[in-house]
Parts: structure tokens; C-alpha cells; sequence
């Protein structure tokens, strides 16, 4: 009763080939535990399992049929693993029969991770209606662009129709504003049939505070740790058995159930995990027992503040195996270096020497002194592949965990915009996109929420106003919970036919062409890169690629123009593209053609690249 079964979904509610309802529900706190449906006037008893879990196999629960748990006679509370909350948090569980969608992408083959190029986007801002199916209506406009991923922020439900999603309380029911899990899974098989891949953004470090029930039920949080949002889940306490039995199993379900071909993993670094094998390593293997089983390819992506090797090396060299992880640093040094910026983390970066390092090691520190931590920090990754490393120029943290919520395109020029998507399209790394920067988007992309406790969204509004306290000059934090604050967030898709905005779109579209069509871009190979860095003006020197085929990417972040030498290696480098030429609304376009040591003025905030 304990194990987890890979090959199909085994807690809440599930369907036998019989058409009877499955029923399996870990609650070790409970003494008597009952489904009730109908307001109350159907009740029925299930019976109790070793390991604290319940179950109960019945032919009176029909998909679509709402129900709650009643625990010892008392209080009703929504299923911990409900696939549907049709009236939000608080509301009744919705049965679903997972296994009964139509799935079409039966050829559908997941895209080879060193290939992914990443499009992160929130639901409900993305589109007009803010709902799966208004994502569906712009899955070809994402195609044209040339990005073959779109990453989803967090679907679990949420308080209300407004969230982030990183205060989801039902990991395993998918957010019925957005259009429930059907839509879900309607969305996924529609991207497949069009040649994209689906990354989910899954939290697993903490639960948000509305509507949390998973206590009630059992042992789920420990007072071990905390967390920077509270009491830490449960994964190597008394009675961790079942919480990480529930976890692993959500994890299984969105790859085996949704066909989700990749996972971003919510800040890794906030689970706390001292057991034998760290969840994170038992979650690798049993997605592995699930991929032999299906014959699907599915990945597995964390968001780590570590610097720590150990997550990302394989199985068998001891690590956790997880396939990739975003790199915060290289956005950090990149956004140093195009802004000058330097409080808070910001204050351990350098700038330019930083980003060079960052394109050479991945990590910026690897066992330096970091006078933001007060320590020595980070660790080489030196045997990592490229493809373990996603990089950005910004994403939802870093806009919208700013008071104003200001997008890059807000803080720098034109130029400098093209130059910062240049030097992440064109690294060693794989590259993501945040929504709307591809035709610099103004809107900002905000903070909200939508919680219905007035006490929990007071005390929301007045953190926002306390972490800010000091920037009182740049004005008020935005109202969190004033539906304003979410539909100011919308991506204005009006603007993309509009000027600068379509050339913006038009030379992204290059970009990712020729990362795509030119192999010393494309490959992620990262002992095939070189980098000399120019402090005093400003200016890096990136060559990709080895023997004939090469390419070099040169990028001048002052705000003059700068004399550079190209390198030896080729007789001739023949111009790709110029980011200051007059087809990009730059200033001056470079020679078309230049001899390997000769001398190129770069135009300010710039980059120049040469095929050799």
C-alpha cells in the first residue's frame, strides 16, 4: 500500500477498467475517514490501510461527481490529490478520469534537450482570456518566432483566478480558471501536433497558505527547517513515507497522465532532505522506470541557488541526475553589465570580467569568497555539459520580484536590448525567453494575487509595502491583490505589428534562425568556446566552434564605439549579423567582410558576429 505504481495514478480518485471508482487517500491523522457527496446525504466509509492510507473501491463516484473527505465525524475538506477544484481552494473535489482524453500526439517524440529554446510565460497573462485555450491560439506565433519549448509557470489550483501559481495548495489539480485539466491536456496535445514541447513549472518546497488542507490529513510538514515561505514539507521526518510517496507520484502523473515533456523544478535548494537517497534522486529513478516503461523521453529541470554540481551529475557518479538547471548567475553578471546595477545580490558581480567568467565556467563562483553570503561558495562544473545550463536576460523573478515590476526593455535602450538577447541566444548554454521580450513588451509584469481571506490579503499588501520600504523614492509597490495590477501585467499583442516592436520580433527571429542553422552556435560543446574580456572598454570577445567551422561574437557594452581585433583563425570572417545595422534601427553597420587580426569598430552597445 506504501509503494508508488509508475504505470498509472493510484491516490485521490481514479477509474478501474471496470468503471469503478479507486479510492486512496493517505491520511494517517484521521481515526475515521469518509467521502461524502450529494451536500452531505451520501456518506460512505473507507476502510483503513497499513501506513496510514485509506481506500475504498465504489461504483457511486461518477467522473464529473464533486465530494470532500469528512475526518472523524467532523470537519470536510477537499481531496489532497483532487485533479479538480471546479469552485477554487475551499470548494468540493471534482472527479476525473484522467485516463479517458483522446490523446492524438501518439508520434510525438520529445525534442533532444541540447535542442530546447526555452519561452517561459504565465497562463493568465500571456493571452487576452488568460486560459489554456487562449495559449492555444498563439502556439503558431511562438513557431514563427523559433522557439521550440514553452515553459508554463505553475498550474497547480490557487486561491481565486489571479497567482503567480507559486501559492498552488492542490499539487495535483490543475487551476479550474485556466481551464481545468482537461484543458491542460488539451493545450499539451495541441503543442505536440505543432512540434513543441511542454515544460511545467512544479513547486515542491512549499505549500501556499489558502486553502492548505494537507495537514489536516497528515504528517506533511515538519518543524525541522523552514523555509524563506514557512514550515518546510516533510521529506526526511517522522512519518515522510507518505509525503514523499505524494510528491513522487505528481511528478509521475503530469509526464505519464499529461504527457508533459519536461519539469522545471521550483527552487531544489528550499527542499530539505538529509534521508539515505534525497527525493530528488528517488524522484530521477522512478522517471526513469517510467520512460523504459512508456518509451517517452522526459526531463527534468531545477531551479538551484547552490552552485552544487551534486544535483545535476549523474545517478551513477552520486548525483541526483537531474538533467539541466537554470543559471541565475549568468543573468546576474549579464544584468550588471548592461545596467550598472549593484544592490543586493547584484553587489557580488562585477560586470563584464563576471559574464566572461560565466560563459568559460557556467558558475560565476566556484569556491570564491562571496561578500553577499559572507563565505566561500560554489563548487566547478567543469565535466557539465552546456545543456545543463539555462540562461536568460530575464524571467519572472527577475521582473516581476522588482517593486515596479520593470522588464529589462524598461531599463535599457534598443541597442542595449539587442545586445543582452545576442549574448544569451548566442552562448554555450540553452537560452530562454521571458514573454513579451522578444518584441519588447512595456508592460510590466507585477506581483498579484487573489486571495479571498481579507485577513491573509491585508497581510499581503503590507509586506509588499515593508519589502520595499526603502525604495519609498521610486514610488508605491503595486496593490497585489487590485485585479488592476494583474491586467496591467497582459502582454499588449497589438504591438508586436507596430514599430519597434516588429523589428525587435524580426531580429529575435534571426537570432534563434541562425543559432539553429549555424553548427558552431548550435552546439553546445563548451570546451569548443574562447573569451577574452576587455574590462576598460567594455567589450568581449566570444569564439564558438573549432577548426573550419567558427564563429565569433563581438559585443561592445559601452556607451561608445570601441575599436576590437579580430581573431586569428580564419583568412576572411564573413558578416552573420550586426545589431547596429540600419535594418535593426541601429546606427551603422559594420564591414561585411573582414582578415583574421584586423581591427573593427564596434557602434555602443553593440555586437558584430563573423563566420569563418
Amino acid at each position: 500500500m506504501s509503494r508508488t505504481d509508475i504505470r498509472k495514478r493510484c491516490l485521490g480518485v481514479s477509474y478501474a477498467p471496470t468503471g469503478e471508482a479507486e479510492v486512496l487517500v493517505w491520511a494517517p491523522k484521521a481515526d475515521l475517514l469518509e467521502i461524502t457527496m450529494n451536500d452531505g446525504n451520501t456518506i460512505i466509509p473507507l476502510k483503513k490501510q497499513e501506513y496510514g492510507y485509506w481506500s475504498l473501491t465504489t461504483d457511486q463516484i461518477q467522473p464529473g461527481d464533486t465530494y470532500k473527505f469528512r475526518i472523524n465525524e467532523d470537519q470536510e475538506y477537499p481531496d489532497p490529490a483532487s485533479l479538480s477544484q471546479p469552485q477554487s481552494v475551499h470548494g468540493p473535489s471534482q472527479a476525473v478520469d484522467v485516463e479517458a482524453f483522446q490523446w492524438t500526439d501518439q508520434n510525438w517524440k520529445n525534442i533532444p534537450l541540447e535542442d530546447y529554446v526555452l519561452y517561459e510565460l504565465h497562463t493568465g497573462t500571456f493571452s487576452p482570456d488568460g486560459t489554456f485555450a487562449g495559449l492555444e491560439e498563439k502556439l503558431d506565433y511562438l513557431k514563427e518566432l523559433g522557439v521550440n519549448a514553452i515553459e508554463i509557470m505553475p498550474v497547480a489550483q490557487f486561491p481565486g483566478d489571479r497567482n503567480w501559481g507559486y501559492d498552488g495548495v492542490f499539487p495535483y489539480a490543475v487551476q479550474n480558471s485556466y481551464g481545468g485539466p482537461e484543458g491542460l491536456q488539451h493545450l499539451v496535445d495541441v503543442c505536440h501536433q505543432k512540434g513543441l514541447a511542454v515544460v511545467l513549472d512544479v513547486v515542491y518546497n512549499h505549500l501556499g497558505p489558502e486553502g492548505n488542507y494537507l495537514g489536516v490529513y497528515g504528517h506533511y510538514f515538519t518543524e525541522k527547517y523552514n523555509t524563506p515561505w514557512g514550515q518546510a514539507l516533510n521529506f526526511d521526518d517522522a512519518w515522510c513515507d507518505g509525503v514523499r510517496r505524494y510528491f513522487t507520484e505528481n511528478l509521475l502523473m503530469w509526464f505519464r497522465d499529461f504527457h508533459i515533456d519536461a519539469v522545471r523544478m521550483d527552487a531544489v535548494h528550499a527542499i530539505k532532505d538529509f534521508s539515505p537517497v534525497h527525493i530528488l534522486r528517488e524522484m530521477k529513478q522512478q522517471v526513469n522506470q517510467l520512460m523504459e516503461e512508456t518509451g517517452r523521453t522526459h526531463h527534468m529541470i531545477v531551479e538551484l541557488d547552490l552552485n552544487d554540481t551534486r544535483f545535476i551529475n549523474p545517478l551513477k557518479e552520486g548525483g541526483y541526475g537531474m538533467d539541466s538547471q537554470w543559471v541565475d548567475e549568468f543573468h546576474h553578471a549579464l544584468r550588471v553589465t548592461t545596467t550598472g546595477e549593484n544592490t543586493g545580490y547584484y553587489s557580488d558581480f562585477t560586470g563584464i570580467c563576471d559574464l566572461a567568467k560565466a560563459y568559460r565556467d557556467a558558475y560565476v563562483y566556484d569556491g570564491q569568497f562571496s561578500p553577499h553570503r559572507n563565505k566561500h561558495f560554489g563548487i566547478k562544473a567543469e565535466n557539465n555539459p552546456g545543456k545543463q545550463f539555462i540562461v536568460f536576460t530575464q524571467n519572472h523573478d527577475q521582473v516581476g520580484n522588482r517593486m515596479l515590476g520593470e522588464r529589462l526593455g524598461e531599463l535599457v535602450s534598443f541597442e542595449m536590448q539587442k545586445l543582452a538577447a545576442g549574448a544569451v541566444i548566442f552562448s554555450p548554454f540553452l537560452p530562454m525567453l521571458w514573454m513579451g521580450e522578444e518584441y519588447s513588451e512595456p508592460n510590466r509584469f507585477m506581483y498579484f494575487v487573489s486571495h479571498t481571506d481579507p485577513e491573509l490579503a491585508e497581510a499581503v499588501r503590507k509586506g509588499r509595502k515593508a519589502e520595499f520600504a526603502a525604495f519609498h523614492a521610486q514610488g508605491e509597490a503595486p496593490d497585489p491583490m487590485a485585479e488592476e495590477t494583474f491586467n496591467n501585467s497582459k502582454l499588449q499583442w497589438d504591438l508586436v505589428k507596430k514599430e519597434p516592436h516588429q523589428t525587435m520580433f524580426k531580429y529575435y527571429q534571426t537570432l534563434l534562425r541562425l543559432r539553429r542553422e549555424i553548427p558552431a552556435l548550435k552546439s553546445l560543446d563548451r570546451k569548443a568556446v574562447e573569451v577574452e574580456e576587455n574590462e576598460g572598454n567594455k567589450t568581449l570577445i566570444l569564439r564558438r566552434g573549432q577548426g573550419e567551422q567558427q564563429v565569433v561574437i563581438l559585443m561592445n557594452f559601452s556607451q561608445e564605439p570601441q575599436k576590437v581585433t579580430v581573431p586569428l583563425g580564419a583568412k576572411n570572417w564573413q558578416l552573420l549579423i550586426d545589431s547596429a545595422a540600419p535594418e535593426w534601427k541601429g546606427p551603422q553597420a559594420a564591414v561585411a567582410s573582414v582578415a583574421g587580426g584586423a581591427e573593427v569598430t564596434l557602434q555602443p552597445e553593440s555586437m558584430v558576429v563573423y563566420q569563418g
